[in-house]
């Protein structure tokens, strides 16, 4: 068996999950509007977003280690993964912000937060794709 091709296959796993977490948690909030549930939901796109960066940093990690150093990638595939790591990071803070607002910051500003994750998610998405074929 390759082990390195084990480990990349279960990274790209945990990778996907979390992409689909990261979108449809965003989408099914504005599509449904169930505010009952929306601390859920945002724990599910947190964990989302949390596997998107565990998984990403696997990713170089697996290559440090089979190969001595981090994948080479260059011009539009590193653009591409500064914006991935930048619509993380927005996202995470979004979330906190979210996850500790109370009262009418909620009320008010809760719709434009999640329309902002569901961009963030999309952006991050599509930089993926660019990332993966560039590199």
């Amino acid at each position: 068996m390759n082990w390195q091709n084990l480990v990349y296959a279960l990274t790209q796993v945990a990778h996907n999950f979390g992409a689909v977490a990261v979108v449809a948690g965003p989408l099914y909030f504005l599509i449904n509007r169930q505010t009952k549930h929306e601390r859920r939901i945002l724990w599910l796109t947190l964990v989302g977003w949390v596997a998107q960066i565990a998984s990403g940093t696997l990713f170089g990690l697996v290559s440090l280690y089979f190969y001595s150093q981090l994948p080479d990638i260059h011009g539009i595939a590193i653009v591409a993964l500064a914006i991935k790591i930048a619509c993380a990071i927005m996202a995470l803070v979004l979330i906190a912000l979210l996850l500790h607002a109370h009262g009418s910051y909620a009320d008010r500003r809760a719709l434009i937060t999640w329309q902002v994750l569901t961009m963030l998610a999309i952006v991050a998405l599509t930089a993926a794709a660019f990332l993966r074929w560039y590199s």
